[in-house]
């Protein structure tokens, strides 16, 4: 039985100590890709489990999976979530995220040894999300970062320095797919070791963080998907992100006192 707060330790011990790891997050997004369903995220509303529902989201959140057109993303991701290595972490839904049967269904594409290396899809974020801010981040000033992010993204204001940035735009699992062979060549040709590689790049990431770690894992490689929006002056968070609006805005704490549940 894994606790939330212990295994946010747990990789924050492994950076402090520089060891190299891997974390790919496959959220409910990934999640129902995986299950060939339908994700849209336009700019005023999102189809999930085959219904609309409205709200509001920026121009770098927007994406679109169709089962009829993408079936080799979807196929793609799959052997992402199956791939094991050792220190290649992988974040799921739980329960009180998706609900029980697609939390079953996610077990039935892994093995039973695999739990070590198992852990939440929102480690970072909810009850977790203040100590990633004030305890992890700053940890990013001692190290050589590289960040893939959205080209809307003024990355000039972060609290550490990156040595280089990759930029994507909207439906990027898609149109920048061809990112993995740019990332590959770049590190191959500059013999990058040692650095720590972030990601802020929807299911992209997962695509990413698969080659890259596969054949570079004397880096670490981490989905950190929305946490620093705030801080790169993309806005769209303030319609979508609830615990980002907690930390940042001040709002009821809610989604930052979550505290994931193992199972």
């Amino acid at each position: 039985m894994k606790d939330f707060k212990k295994e946010f330790n747990r990789f924050l011990k492994m950076l402090k100590e520089r060891q190299n790891f891997a974390f790919s997050r496959f959220s409910d997004g990934e999640l129902y890709m995986m299950q060939n369903r339908r994700v849209t995220i336009e700019s005023n509303q999102v189809f999930l489990r085959e219904k609309h529902h409205r709200g509001s989201w920026g121009p770098e959140e927007l994406k679109n999976f169709n089962p009829e057109t993408d079936q080799f993303y979807r196929n793609k991701l799959i052997e992402c979530f199956q791939h094991q290595q050792q220190r290649y972490f992988k974040g799921i839904c739980f329960t009180e995220d998706v609900g029980k049967k697609d939390y079953e269904w996610q077990w039935q594409l892994l093995k039973e040894d695999e739990e070590e290396f198992i852990t939440w899809s929102n480690l970072l974020i909810n009850g977790n999300y203040p100590d990633f801010i004030e305890k992890m981040v700053p940890l990013f000033k001692n190290t050589k970062n590289v960040y893939v992010c959205n080209r809307l993204a003024n990355i000039n204001n972060l609290p550490f320095e990156t040595v280089k940035d990759f930029r994507i735009g909207q439906n990027c699992q898609v149109n920048d797919y061809g990112l993995i062979e740019k990332m590959i060549s770049w590190i191959s040709e500059n013999n990058i070791n040692d650095h720590v590689f972030l990601f802020s790049a929807a299911s992209l990431s997962n695509y990413l963080i698969y080659e890259l770690y596969k054949q570079f894992p004397n880096n670490t490689y981490l989905d950190i998907g929305s946490t620093l929006n705030p801080l790169i002056n993309l806005d769209g968070w303030k319609g979508s992100r609830f615990y980002l609006r907690e930390y940042w805005l001040g709002e009821p704490a809610r989604y930052t006192k979550l505290i994931g549940r193992w199972g």
